[in-house]
């Protein structure tokens, strides 16, 4: 798989996890849902804004650009260093008022079971990425990973 097919399949887990973890959070209230379901967010703008600059960052050199559109790949992790910022923020403020305000939390079980959900189909679409990465090693001979 190319590295544009990993960014998509993040993407499209990355939705459907987020839908499922905010739900899991509408329904219940809690704070340690919401966190969960904000780093979904991360991650899902954070996948999108990557394989947007890696679209970017193929592009050819053009007259502007005489040395190519490489480096607008590195303004995908100042992005997501940003959204993480306004996330935690968001967290924080979350924390503190039902810190203040104390308040039981209602389907519970539920919400939980949408956000087990949610993690069951993100390890299955890393099980996938790790299978399809090892694939590639061997039709292609590409070794992958800090020791390749």
């Amino acid at each position: 798989m190319q590295v544009r097919t990993y960014l998509k399949l993040s993407v499209a887990v990355a939705l459907v996890t987020m839908a499922l973890k905010f739900g899991a959070w509408w329904l219940t209230g809690s704070v340690g849902l919401l966190s969960d379901a904000l780093e979904s967010l991360v991650n899902l703008a954070g996948a999108a804004f990557a394989w947007l600059m890696v679209t970017v960052a193929a592009a050819p050199p053009d007259q502007d650009h005489p040395y190519g559109h490489h480096k607008a790949e590195y303004f995908s992790s100042g992005f997501e260093g940003l959204l993480i910022l306004v996330a935690a923020l968001a967290i924080c403020v979350a924390a503190v008022d039902r810190f203040l305000h104390p308040q039981p939390l209602p389907s519970l079980g539920i919400g939980l079971a949408l956000s087990t959900l949610s993690s069951v189909l993100n390890g299955v679409a890393a099980v996938l990425q790790k299978h399809g990465r090892q694939s590639e090693d061997l039709s292609t001979g590409t070794k992958h990973g800090a020791h390749g």
